[in-house]
């Protein structure tokens, strides 16, 4: 462990009783980054039988700071209260589901929701509390208010063996009052400094993003990036694209703001003030509307399942906050970018640097309109393309699902044309399917990847049932004679050759992908070059 961070550790064992006085004043409250409450019953109460039995159950880890933070203002399903912003406070890094437990089953009121517990001092165990429980069935939540201990204590008088349960009740008490946990403290911790600790010793595994960071250090009464990052993803709503990340937006500020989102950058950005992030919010939110419109009318993108990467995102909303409008001009070189990005898959693992330095290169590019600082890729060549597999996660297929999209593709069962928009509203992979039948390559063993990117044409599953694996040398000149004189144009509209130029009847796989990548290679090396199609 650090030196610096060791010298800021302190420890202690308070009573339970302490711990529950703490949560009911504010001093310890849970930070946004943290899940919810998720114990089973069965856990709870493991945990009460551990306290019960003497049993260590583990340390509680606390960060206190006067800063404040995002907070999750309820212990489970218990409203805690409001606090000044004065005093230090003590933010559960570990050990919230126990805490939740214990607080639930003994500070809670009689009553409240939440995990509540009984112990039966007859079968000697803890139950959920039942909503009617004999006078042996021990409430949990009454043990620190002496009145009603009394009472129940009392009352077991009736009972012939009165001294045996009043004695299994004292041993009870006398555990449970008397228990210690330890607690260690982080004592003023930044929050960079607290987020790797509470990742490392987090028992649901959960990584912190920046987004969770920022979320928590940049929170006030009055700023609160989740809700603005929300109020973003409303305004995109109408336009398809409301699941936008928390992380995207948080980058995409960066980027207008630093031209850069190296996770220095991104924090620099808790040094803004409220107005500061209010303006800096408003130039986002426009920003990314464009972004969006961008992306629907000229890439025929529908949502950000079929956006190749996030960094196409964030480089469009650094354009679109330098320019209220982009040109012919600016459009042709985002297109040429675009499509060499997506083709040579030039964010595949792209580290926050390398994008940082594409925004340079991309204000140089289209906001100033010099000429290019750096390559930006290269389309693959004909073999490659053939090897390249369809996938859902990968950026060239989707580039490919976009090729399509733009080519207005028809119907090649029986001619109708094909809605984009909602063909691609939202990832279906059953909305795209091999021309020459996978099981039929399979079943002829054909040689060459049978998955190629060039071996997939938009299709309606229903319409793809009438294809089924039927060979292609059968069901293709079928498809043309039922088709007649709007042949051609609904295969060209698929990328499929000219069914005058090409005998689809004893066409061989390998030669249908070399004709059709070459058509298909046509059109990409004019969009890598800024052309339209």
């Amino acid at each position: 462990m650090s030196a610096n961070i060791a010298s800021r550790l302190e420890t202690g064992t308070p009573f339970l009783k302490d711990l529950i006085a703490d949560i009911n004043s504010g001093q310890i409250k849970v930070p946004q980054f943290q899940r919810q409450f998720v114990w089973k019953e069965e856990q709870a109460l493991k945990l009460l039988d551990s306290i019960a039995s003497n049993y260590p159950v583990g340390s509680l880890l606390l960060w206190r700071t006067k800063n404040s933070l995002a907070v999750e203002r309820n212990i489970g399903a218990f409203k805690l209260p409001e606090t000044d912003d004065m005093s230090p406070t003590d933010y559960v890094l570990d050990g919230q589901q126990r805490l939740t437990v214990i607080y639930s089953a003994l500070g809670a009121l009689e009553g409240q929701d939440g995990f509540d517990a009984v112990y039966d001092l007859v079968d000697e165990c803890f139950t959920e509390a039942p909503e009617e429980f004999s006078q042996t069935q021990f409430p949990l939540r009454i043990i620190y208010n002496t009145t009603k201990l009394l009472n129940f204590r009392s009352g077991l008088v009736s009972y012939p063996n009165a001294d045996e349960l009043q004695r299994k009740l004292d041993g009870l008490i006398d555990v449970i009052t008397n228990y210690r946990i330890p607690v260690v403290t982080l004592k003023d911790l930044t929050v960079e400094e607290v987020c790797p600790i509470f990742e490392r010793i987090n028992s649901s595994g959960t990584r912190l993003s920046t987004y969770d960071l920022m979320v928590a250090a940049t929170w006030t009464e009055n700023f609160d990036l989740n809700d603005e990052a929300q109020k973003i993803a409303i305004s995109l709503k109408p336009k398809g694209f409301d699941d936008i990340d928390g992380n995207t937006v948080l980058k995409c500020l960066s980027a207008i703001k630093h031209k850069g989102i190296k996770k220095e950058q991104v924090l620099s950005l808790r040094n803004l003030s409220k107005e500061e992030m209010d303006a800096l919010v408003e130039i986002a939110k426009s920003a990314l509307l464009k972004t969006v419109d961008l992306l629907k009318t000229e890439f025929k993108i529908y949502s950000w399942d079929f956006l190749p990467y996030e960094a196409i995102a964030i480089v469009l909303s650094y354009i679109y906050s330098k320019r209220k409008t982009l040109s012919l001009e600016d459009i042709r070189r985002v297109r040429e970018w675009f499509w060499l990005s997506a083709f040579s898959e030039r964010y595949r693992g792209a580290s926050e640097s390398f994008v940082s330095q594409d925004l340079e290169a991309i204000d140089s590019f289209v906001v100033n309109g010099e000429d290019p600082k750096k390559s930006f890729g290269n389309i693959p060549t004909s073999e490659a393309f053939k090897r390249l597999a369809f996938r859902s996660n990968n950026s060239r297929s989707r580039a490919l699902i976009i090729l399509l999209a733009l080519r207005g593709p028809r119907n090649i069962t029986n001619g109708a044309q094909i809605d984009p928009e909602v063909a691609l509203s939202n990832y279906n992979s059953k909305q795209f399917h091999h021309i020459y039948p996978k099981a039929h390559l399979k079943r002829i063993k054909a040689p060459g990847e049978h998955n190629s990117l060039a071996n997939f044409c938009m299709l309606a599953a229903s319409e793809n049932n009438a294809i089924s694996d039927d060979h292609p040398n059968d069901y293709l000149p079928r498809l043309i004679s039922e088709l007649g004189v709007e042949a051609k144009n609904v295969f060209s509209s698929n990328y499929l050759p000219d069914p005058a130029s090409v005998d689809y009847s004893t066409l061989e796989y390998s030669e249908f992908l070399d004709e059709r990548a070459k058509l298909m290679l046509q059109d990409i090396s004019k969009l890598a070059k800024g052309e339209s199609i």
